[in-house]
């Protein structure tokens, strides 16, 4: 995701977001582990992405 979608995201939809993406960052492991997983930078792709969207959440939560 863009840092600008990010932002224009409500705080529940950040947060069902997030849980969608741990959800996935779960499956990715288990993928990997398996040698299922064909882009193994998505891994590290979604850590990313989780923690600009915390990082958004708590700049508006200061704000």
């Amino acid at each position: 995701m863009k840092k600008k979608e990010i932002k224009k995201l409500t705080f529940d939809q950040a947060n069902k977001n997030i849980d969608k993406l741990k959800k996935d960052l779960f499956n990715f492991r288990f993928q990997k582990i398996n040698g299922q997983l064909k882009n193994p930078a998505k891994i590290n792709e979604t850590k990313k992405t989780i923690a600009r969207i915390k990082t958004i959440l708590e700049r508006k939560s200061n704000a």
